[in-house]
């Protein structure tokens, strides 16, 4: 298994360690709904250090990713990130991934650590015609997640670049607690706001003890668990849960990450099957009654009709409900229809995410 460079410091903190992604992660350090609702409504920060970061750059940078990319990438300015799609040539959603516009011929792209490999391959397999640069630089960056309503306030104190200027998905490349080069992003995971934090391995650790050292504030380690929850609560998709190769954008409801008039691989099969219509949806719900959805719970209707699947559940700290996204069949009707759980039906509400 493979270690952030904090996974010391999520040791002496208590942390539960888990293994995901092929790292050892920390999964909490205390209760999940004391640091979920400690984010929406403080601080927090999150090492988020296993994520995947790639370096794409060269004369044709741009034409290179506007190909495999589902995005306009023709949008995106020196400074600014874009939410965004690879697919396969099926339309298929290899990943979901942020890409950074770092100047006019260099980009970062920002992936799922379980899927630094495939995405790797699968990128440098297109770039024959191309001719890009491509360096896999994930070994040698960490990536901390500073979230919350006071994330601004405490991430001011450690630079001179003005971060209230800085819109959503924009970013600076500047000095952060003395540290040169760090890219301070307005981006992030789990709807609260707040910056994420690229910086070089040797430097984390500064960084981590200063974000924690700030006296008037009481900064909380966050755990995955807690992540999670916070970005379900959103209605953000989590890859191997809600998108996978098997579901395009169009079913997972990323439709406006998805441009195709930019002639992106796989926008062909997108177009036919925008016309012919999807079989399945990517829909919200949440469950009035007690009961908590967990994944691969199944859907039925009010005939006992098995019509879909849950890909995400929790209980919602916030709205103290059980909430989920779930894969139902397309054109029948969302009312009335129910969740199995232990044998019993327990009514759903469809609604528009995000939930809170």
């Amino acid at each position: 298994m493979k270690k952030t460079v904090l996974l010391e410091k999520h040791i002496s903190l208590g942390a539960k360690i888990v293994d995901f992604a092929g790292f050892r992660m920390p999964l909490s350090y205390s209760s999940v709904t004391d640091e979920h609702n400690y984010v929406r409504e403080n601080v927090g920060v999150f090492d988020v250090s296993h994520m995947g970061e790639f370096e794409i750059s060269g004369k044709n940078s741009t034409k290179f990713i506007q190909f495999i990319c589902s995005n306009d990438i023709m949008k995106l300015k020196p400074g600014k990130a874009q939410y965004n799609c690879l697919v396969k040539d099926n339309g298929g959603i290899i990943d979901d991934l942020i890409v950074y516009k770092i100047d006019e011929e260099k980009y970062l792209l920002v992936v799922n650590a379980s899927n630094i490999e495939k995405d790797l391959n699968w990128i440098k397999s297109l770039n024959k015609n191309y001719s890009c640069s491509i360096n896999n630089i994930s070994d040698r960056i960490s990536l901390l997640a500073v979230q919350g309503p006071k994330a601004n306030l405490l991430c001011q104190r450690f630079t001179k670049e003005d971060l209230k200027s800085l819109s959503k998905y924009s970013f600076i490349l500047g000095t952060f607690a003395g540290i040169d080069n760090v890219i301070i992003s307005k981006t992030g995971y789990t709807g609260s706001g707040g910056f994420e934090l690229y910086i070089s391995n040797e430097n984390v650790e500064k960084i981590w003890d200063e974000l924690f050292n700030v006296k008037d504030f009481e900064v909380k380690p966050i755990g995955l668990a807690a992540r999670d929850t916070l970005r379900l609560e959103m209605g953000y998709c989590l890859y191997g849960n809600d998108i996978n190769e098997l579901v395009t954008p169009i079913e997972a409801n990323l439709g406006w990450i998805t441009k195709l008039d930019t002639n992106f691989i796989g926008s062909e099969s997108i177009k036919k099957q925008i016309e012919n219509g999807v079989k399945k949806k990517l829909v919200g719900f949440i469950i009035n009654d007690k009961g908590i959805p967990r994944k691969g719970y199944e859907i039925f209707d009010k005939s006992e009709n098995h019509i879909g699947v849950v890909t995400s559940g929790t209980f919602s700290p916030v709205l103290k409900k059980g909430i989920g996204l779930a894969y139902i069949e397309n054109n029948i009707s969302l009312k009335e229809i129910y969740l199995k759980i232990r044998n019993n039906l327990i009514e759903l509400e469809v609604v528009k995410t995000p939930f809170i």
